[in-house]
């Protein structure tokens, strides 16, 4: 079995060296210049870092917001009022139904009283849903929370790949 080399030796700065490098430091002007900087610098990159986070929090909110509005004015769009379809040939919603499949949606998707408000006709359906989204980081200079709202609208249609055939 070969030998090893042995390790190369490791280098050490004698505590000399190290004592006149603080002495010309110390020599050069700039006493504290760095604590400053840092007392300074230090609350305004928190408060970036509270801004990226927090505020990606709240995109990401808003996002599924009106994801959530989308899926639900597209669930009340789907309540085609069938016995004037079959009569007229005309696509149009049963308002009540359609309110009622959205309304069902938002509450699946955990939306409480005033977080999802339904209005539909029978031309479309209209969802708007609101979320409040807590702060982590921007709460400690009194930004409690984001209000987030998002509106969609769905009307039914007919057709493949042109609407209407």
């Amino acid at each position: 079995m070969p030998r090893r080399a042995p390790a190369p030796p490791t280098r050490r700065r004698p505590a000399a060296a190290l004592r006149r490098r603080l002495a010309a430091l110390r020599a050069s002007g700039e006493r504290g210049a760095a604590t400053t900087f840092l007392v300074h610098a230090a609350p305004l990159l928190l408060l970036l870092g509270g801004l990226v986070h927090d505020g990606g929090q709240a995109i990401n909110a808003r996002a599924a917001a009106a994801d959530d509005a989308e899926q639900a004015a597209r669930a009340g769009a789907d309540a085609v009022d069938v016995p004037v379809l079959r009569a007229t040939g005309v696509v149009v919603l049963d308002p009540g139904r359609a309110a009622a499949a959205a309304a069902a949606w938002c509450a699946q998707r955990g939306y409480g009283g005033g977080d999802c408000s339904v209005s539909a006709g029978p031309d479309g359906v209209v969802v708007t849903t609101r979320a409040r989204v807590p702060s982590a980081v921007l709460s400690l200079v009194g930004v409690g929370a984001f209000d987030v709202e998002a509106t969609a609208s769905a009307r039914a249609a007919t057709g493949i790949a042109v609407e209407g055939s």
